[in-house]
């Protein structure tokens, strides 16, 4: 079992910044990869970035040279630096972890709003 808790969101003004964290709990040493979703209001829950444990990172293209995931594996945190964030980019931000490329875990979320 995997626990997800994010944090790191608010209220920013367009051209602005944030970042976002996912502190990971329990058996952390099975998860294969860790992504960032977003989900906004009447839209469906998409991914926006991807770390798999080797390093390599994937971007939605609507996101790419915005926003950048990164881990801290001494501290079970994954980490979304989001620059240059536009209106668009509001949603609320999830993170999850994928054990043993079966199992998906899910964080409670973390609203971004971002004002024009």
């Amino acid at each position: 079992q995997v626990q997800l808790v994010e944090s790191g969101g608010g209220l920013v003004q367009a051209g602005g910044s944030l970042r976002l964290s996912c502190l990971a709990s329990g058996t952390t040493g099975t998860i294969n990869t860790m992504n960032w979703g977003r989900q906004a209001p009447g839209k469906q829950r998409d991914l926006v970035a991807r770390l798999s444990s080797s390093g390599n990172t994937w971007y939605a293209d609507s996101v790419k040279g915005r926003f950048t995931i990164s881990r801290d594996n001494a501290k079970n945190t994954v980490y979304l630096q989001m620059n240059s964030l536009k209106p668009e980019d509001t949603a609320v931000y999830y993170c999850n972890a994928i054990v043993g490329g079966i199992h998906v875990y899910w964080g409670q979320g973390t609203q971004v709003t971002v004002s024009s």
